[in-house]
């Protein structure tokens, strides 16, 4: 499937921030840069919901705690979102190719959406804010980048996609002891305040 780049490449990017994909693969069809982008995605109001979202998450994953609680609502979302993305992409309904391409996009932006979740706790775990900011600024430019180039030279930029989900997962099994350190004390945490609303 020639599309199979792409899809991957948005399944990839659906993972780590699923409203900036639909909204930059929309704004991409709707000003003519491509042919390739599928007519829902370029509807009006798929671009102001998308848009609106897309400004709700830039502003949730910039505060420590905050962008847990968002990731773990999103658990379902951005699978869900890269599959959607993928079929419409592979755009033959119904036909093998379109499941095909829903089941990659789906499966990688799971993938990825387990690393951000992952490397957020992990980050959480720091006292300072600045972190989550640096963060935060980096995953959406690297996921505006990466679908834009995505645009010109899928093969190249699935590659990159492939190689960026490698390393993040491969990071995120060295961070899994910090994380488990963060669910512990938060657990705590909520054990200290139920033990203190008690207490007359």
């Amino acid at each position: 499937m020639s599309v199979l780049p792409l899809v991957f490449t948005s399944g990839w990017a659906s993972g780590i921030n699923a409203y900036a994909v639909v909204l930059l693969l929309g704004l991409f069809g709707v000003s003519g840069v491509s042919d390739d982008v599928p007519g829902a995605l370029q509807r009006p109001e798929v671009l102001i919901i998308a848009g609106v979202l897309f400004l709700c998450e830039a502003a949730a994953d910039k505060v420590p705690y905050v962008d847990s609680i968002w990731d773990s609502v999103h658990t379902v979302i951005r699978p869900a979102a890269g599959a959607w993305v993928g079929a419409l992409l592979a755009g033959h309904s119904g036909s093998y190719s379109e499941v095909a391409a829903a089941l990659i996009g789906g499966s990688t932006a799971l993938a990825s959406h387990s690393v951000k979740a992952g490397t957020r706790m992990a980050v959480n775990a720091s006292p300072e804010p600045f972190s989550n900011i640096a963060l935060s600024i980096g995953e959406d430019l690297g996921v505006g980048a990466l679908v834009s180039f995505a645009i010109f030279h899928p093969q190249a930029a699935a590659i990159i996609a492939a190689v960026l989900l490698a390393a993040g997962l491969a990071a995120l099994f060295f961070l899994v002891s910090r994380i488990r350190r963060f669910l512990r004390r938060r657990a705590q945490r909520r054990e200290e305040r139920r033990l203190a609303s008690r207490v007359p």
